[in-house]
């Protein structure tokens, strides 16, 4: 079996036959020129299945799924609450935390927010790009942009809100104080939060403020680090 993974976002089961799409059928066949008879895998929130090509006509894969490779993830949720940024830095920072585990993206149209609009269909490609690259099965979900006021009331109770605040004196991530609810990290936007803002989310009844690094890091930067520190103390 090639190393290939899709998502594939219909149903899928042992003995299931289908076509690609498109844009997957041209990858398979011109860019990676996988032939007849030969197999790659598919995945969706179902879980990963070994797919057998049977033909390719008019350009597209045909297939059988032959095997239940994998089951359904059952990973920690982690959420990442972010103010949209410039689309380079956006797509990177969508990207790595993927990677890096994200099981839910929460934009955020904070007082300093430059970047007000974003492309759905974009970012989503990008997240199912980043999933099939770093070998998930859950694929991240994308919320619609909402203002501070009603991220926190809509959320209220429901998660451990890690506050990444450059003025905060706590330097260590105290995981005694984590329930079994969501981890949510809120990033600030480039021109930070303002004081508002900042006084609003120490409000929330379940929130940890902590600085993860004396220098002013850039809102891709902070998300990744602190995603990675996450990680490390919960040994994911």
């Amino acid at each position: 079996m090639s190393n290939i993974r899709l998502f594939f976002p219909e149903s899928l089961s042992l003995n299931l036959s289908s076509k690609l799409d498109k844009s997957q059928s041209h990858y398979i066949n011109k860019v990676m020129r996988i032939k007849v008879n030969e197999t790659f895998s598919l995945f969706n929130n179902s879980g990963e299945w070994i797919a057998k090509i049977n033909g390719i006509s008019k350009g597209t894969v045909e297939f059988t799924i032959t095997k239940h490779l994998r089951p359904q993830e059952n990973s920690k949720e982690i959420w990442l609450a972010f103010s949209p940024i410039k689309s380079n830095y956006f797509n990177f920072m969508i990207q790595k935390s993927t990677e890096l585990g994200i099981t839910k993206f929460l934009p955020i149209i904070f007082d300093r927010t430059i970047v007000r609009k974003i492309n759905n269909q974009r970012l989503e490609k990008v997240i199912i790009e980043a999933a099939e690259q770093s070998n998930r099965i859950n694929i991240p979900k994308m919320e619609k942009p909402q203002n501070l006021k009603n991220f926190l009331s809509k959320n209220k109770g429901n998660i451990n809100l890690i506050f990444t605040d450059l003025n905060s004196k706590n330097r260590k991530l105290d995981l005694n104080k984590l329930t079994n609810k969501p981890i949510c990290i809120i990033i600030g936007p480039e021109g930070d939060f303002s004081e508002s803002e900042r006084e609003e989310i120490l409000s929330y009844e379940e929130v940890i403020s902590v600085k993860i690094n004396e220098n002013i890091l850039r809102s891709e930067t902070a998300a990744i680090s602190t995603i990675s520190i996450i990680n490390y103390f919960l040994k994911l």
